[in-house]
């Protein structure tokens, strides 16, 4: 695995761009996006207001009876997207998947797990994990090894969901 420049948040009309899909769930039309991505409601560090973004699904842990037990998201852009940072801050949250919503608590996983998650996740889906990992700026040949050292640099958040 060789890494790349690290992609830097994007400013102008990708950024735009990229918020649109928020629209689309304050339209209520959240369920076109599947279980695939999920829309974060979080409380800014320093405002502590309400922000919303949408991040793409890597994993979703459901237990037994049906239950979400986790969904697994990562910092695409590192440690200095506002949504991390703003969880680092605030853990508590909220998300909506499909049609769901859903109160959650942030879990920051560390570098082995995440580690072995990519490396679970590029076996499991090898082009979305060539993607996920080309789009972070990681070079991989699509080996376990190297979707599992790739992970052990991507910063990854369990949101877990509030019981009771």
């Amino acid at each position: 695995m060789r890494i790349n420049e690290r992609p830097t948040s994007p400013t102008g009309f990708k950024r735009r761009f990229l918020r649109m899909p928020i629209q689309l769930y304050r339209w209520h039309l959240g369920g076109l996006f599947g279980h695939r991505f999920l829309l974060l409601e979080h409380l800014g560090r320093r405002s502590g207001k309400t922000r919303q973004v949408v991040l793409e699904v890597v994993n979703h842990d459901e237990v037994g009876d049906g239950a979400p037990d986790g969904y697994v998201v990562a910092a695409g852009f590192g440690t200095k997207s506002d949504w991390y940072r703003n969880l680092t801050a605030h853990p508590r949250a909220r998300v909506q998947v499909g049609r769901r919503t859903v109160d959650v608590e942030a879990d920051f996983l560390g570098t082995e797990e995440g580690g072995d998650l990519m490396a679970r996740y590029g076996t499991e889906h090898p082009k979305l994990g060539l993607r996920l990992c080309t789009t972070m700026g990681f070079d991989v040949d699509g080996s376990a090894a190297d979707f599992r050292e790739a992970g052990r640099h991507i910063h990854f958040v369990r949101l877990r969901p509030v019981r009771g």
